[in-house]
């Protein structure tokens, strides 16, 4: 049986979407679990000088004790876990996902010809550059700037930054999964070239029968912080294809903003939790800060597509068929698209009315066709939306 390339990538993109949840998962839940850890810490009873703190838990049924050494403990155990197969697994099924999508597809899910008009391996060149420079521009600041308040703002500063280029140059989706590329980049890095080569060196010095020097565990505890907060708005820029009101706004390099601005604002508030405190200042600047996005992106009259005439379901259907149906059929004919995208069809009448509401959310925010590369005009878009405003008559 000869396989048809798209039903391949289909398949390609389905399991390393699955892998990408699962190791996501892993990650995040140990790195949240260890930063809680960190922030529930009591004093040792016993008032051992080497112990940083303590905690008893209680889950699944049973009883755990756990110590946080300042350094070194008093000797080596036999079996040490570690945690970093998580993070990299993450970001290998990840990153593969957007070359498979974003750069695999690039003419019609990076490109956007009305942002700016590019051949496809300079788009592919531009945003593999920008994944390396977030890392490296991160790590810079974090080696520079030893005081976390400056950092913090040269930090939000080089976000601002690569929003603004990412959004001017690539299609707005593109933009919003680029940046949770360089973000899940500057992520993994840290786990990889600064929290594991730090925490080998340290066991290595008490393996020597040395005192480990506390840089490294200063800047692991560093980094692993800056991951956590981090975290949120990278979760969200990860399901932002689904929102077009998002990415497609005029605005949506500062809608980029207020995702990072809401997240670590909430997360913050759950790491205070944690250590016995609340700022409920914190939950209620993340929700202020979903509340403006909201405000932001709410759809306003566009004089382009006002004052249509309410056109017959014919010609609908038409327009639908000619730039629609290549991808939203039973069987697409637009290369590699195996299924109609989130299996909406809009190749009979039945399935066009069903589906009119969430095809003038597509239509009148851009987001569809992508790209445009059916070449959909104003006029026509204009006719769509007049139509499901009077009901989606079938006449």
């Amino acid at each position: 049986m000869e396989l048809d390339a798209a039903y391949v990538m289909e398949w390609a993109n389905l399991l390393l979407r699955w892998l990408h949840i699962i190791t996501g998962i892993a990650w995040i839940g140990a790195s949240f679990y260890f930063i809680a850890l960190d922030n529930s810490l009591e004093p040792p009873k016993d008032g051992n000088p080497l112990v940083r703190g303590e905690q008893w838990s209680l889950h699944g049924g049973g009883f755990y004790y756990k110590r946080k050494y300042k350094g070194a403990p008093e000797a080596m155990p036999t079996t040490l876990h570690w945690f970093k197969w998580e993070a990299y697994w993450t970001w290998m099924s990840g990153f593969a996902l957007f070359v498979l999508i974003y750069w695999g597809q690039a003419s019609t899910y990076l490109i956007d010809p009305q942002v700016l008009d590019m051949p496809v391996w300079l788009a592919i060149l531009v945003s593999l550059a920008m994944i390396v420079a977030g890392w490296v521009g991160y790590d810079r600041l974090c080696r520079r700037i030893p005081d976390e308040r400056r950092l913090l703002l040269a930090g939000s500063g080089l976000l601002v930054v690569l929003a603004l280029i990412a959004t001017h140059i690539f299609s707005g989706r593109g933009a919003f999964l680029l940046i949770g590329a360089i973000t899940g980049t500057i992520m993994v890095a840290n786990v990889a070239m600064v929290i594991i080569p730090g925490q080998k060196k340290m066991v290595k010095s008490i393996e020597a029968g040395e005192a480990p020097d506390p840089i490294h565990g200063q800047r692991g505890m560093q980094r692993s912080v800056h991951n956590t907060y981090l975290t949120l708005p990278v979760l969200l820029l990860m399901i932002s294809p689904h929102y077009p009101m998002l990415y497609q706004h005029r605005f949506n390099w500062l809608v980029l903003i207020l995702i990072f601005v809401a997240g670590a604002l909430i997360r913050q508030f759950f790491v205070l939790r944690h250590s016995g405190r609340s700022n409920w200042a914190l939950p209620v600047g993340g929700v202020v800060a979903l509340g403006l996005l909201a405000l932001l992106v709410a759809p306003r009259p566009d004089p382009r597509f006002a004052g249509a005439e309410v056109p017959a379901f014919e010609e609908v259907q038409a327009i639908m068929a000619s730039r629609c149906a290549a991808c939203h059929a039973a069987r697409p004919s637009f290369e590699g698209i195996a299924a109609a995208p989130k299996g909406v069809l809009l190749d009979n009448p039945a399935q066009i009315r069903r589906w009119a509401a969430a095809t003038r959310q597509q239509v009148q925010t851009e987001a569809m066709p992508p790209g445009n590369v059916t070449e959909l005009t104003d006029a026509e878009r204009a006719k769509i939306i007049a139509w499901v405003a009077a009901g989606a008559p079938a006449r």
